[in-house]
């Protein structure tokens, strides 16, 4: 592998306050040196990067891989190999668009994963948790009112983004199972949902009893649950339970993200999502019932952002979007910075989804050891955050595990 010496770069991930000026050499897949003065390395490919920004690849802490279609519950009816096929694709375009890392929240598979890292298809590094856990009714059950089909023959699918499970010892056997296919982390439905048929955004879905023994088994395996989450009652629970990674957060309040920092949880709000639902969710599928429910959260999600900054609430980036609807992942930059300081959003996809995904040193930061995953911007993203939109045209360089996934620096 040849190393690469990239000089005269303008260094972004969040660590300052601005783009700090440095070279930064890479030789094995990671990064070796970053340094304020010339780097010597006489075999590296020489890259003067002039001033442009070079940053750690963006991380997306709260993706569906396997959401191919809007309608969930037609996506789990697909069969697995079309899934697959058109997960890969998927990834490939998050890798396009600078996406080096994602943490898939519901329904990628260690299969997938392995095929990715057989490089059978290019796509950014996987964190996953199998399978999301519902319980009957949730967030995970598509089947509808009048569907009483047994949910074990769907959740077997590849297009099932969860499964069900009622009952402390139930619940206690699907993180353990979900751990042993290769979950590094477990994920679990504690509110109501916009794309699940039959639990109002305000259901609870599991007792504290239930949400502890989920818990309880994840630290049993060294690792921690993730919830999904809108009301300010299911976050309190969820917080007080022990979940670590709350998700979405659209009806929080500042009192509850005071509690939640304070007990060392980390939010992943996901607004792009609903903009997209809004706009595009009934034309691509999304069922009636769904739609109803979809300004319920949409339109406290730049108020949640106020309030969890205030109250010190760490945020990493996420974007949970589904189907067709992919294509506006980095649009989640533009919608954050409507409220929040350019540089905050730029950590919420560094140095807090990294702490998140509990790979810190590892990716969203610039720093010897790290892997060197990294893009090259044209131009300074915290003067306009749009530069990380437009389907990576503003990324002449994107690299991965030190090898370029993108280069067209020498058109520059």
């Amino acid at each position: 592998m040849t190393a690469i010496l990239f000089e005269n770069a303008e260094i972004l991930d969040g660590t300052a306050e601005g783009r700090v000026p440095g070279h930064v050499l890479v030789e094995g897949g990671r990064i070796a040196e970053v340094s304020d003065r010339p780097i010597v390395a006489a075999s590296a490919r020489r890259v003067d990067l002039r001033g442009a920004t070079l940053m750690p690849g963006l991380i997306d802490a709260h993706v569906h891989v396997i959401a191919t279609i809007v309608n969930l519950a037609q996506n789990a009816l697909l069969p697995d190999a079309l899934v697959a096929h058109r997960a890969a694709h998927i990834m490939g375009a998050m890798l396009a668009r600078g996406f080096t890392t994602i943490r898939d929240l519901g329904g990628a598979t260690e299969g997938l994963r392995a095929a990715r890292n057989e490089g059978l298809f290019p796509a950014p590094r996987m964190v996953l948790c199998g399978k999301a856990i519902s319980a009957t009714g949730g967030h995970s059950d598509g089947r509808g009112r009048y569907d009483n089909r047994d949910s074990a023959w769907l959740e077997a699918r590849l297009g099932a983004l969860g499964r069900l499970a009622d009952g402390v010892d139930a619940l206690r056997r699907a993180c353990r199972e979900e751990i042993k296919a290769g979950a590094d982390y477990i994920k679990i439905m504690a509110n109501g949902g916009v794309a699940s048929p039959t639990d109002p955004i305000a259901f609870l879905g599991y007792s504290d009893s239930e949400l502890r023994a989920a818990v309880e088994e994840a630290a049993l395996a060294q690792t921690y649950v993730a919830a999904h989450l809108y009301t300010d009652q299911a976050i309190a629970r969820a917080v007080d339970c022990g979940v670590r990674s709350l998700e979405h957060c659209n009806l929080i309040t500042e009192a509850t993200a005071r509690r939640a920092a304070a007990a060392g949880a980390i939010a992943c709000p996901t607004l792009v999502t609903y903009e997209a639902l809004k706009n595009e969710g009934a034309s691509l599928g999304l069922p009636a019932a769904s739609v109803a429910k979809i300004d319920d959260v949409r339109l406290a999600g730049l108020e949640s952002l106020e309030k969890m900054q205030r109250a010190g609430l760490t945020m990493a980036f996420g974007t949970d979007l589904l189907g067709e609807m992919h294509r506006h992942q980095s649009e989640e930059f533009v919608i954050r910075g409507r409220v929040l300081p350019a540089i905050e959003v730029i950590r919420s996809t560094t140095m807090h989804a990294a702490t998140l995904l509990r790979m810190e040193g590892q990716v969203g930061v610039v720093a010897p050891g790290a892997f060197a995953d990294l893009i090259v911007v044209d131009g300074d993203p915290l003067k306009d955050l749009a530069l990380l939109t437009g389907q990576g045209r503003h990324l002449p360089a994107i690299m991965l595990d030190g090898r370029f996934v993108k280069d067209a620096l020498a058109a520059r």
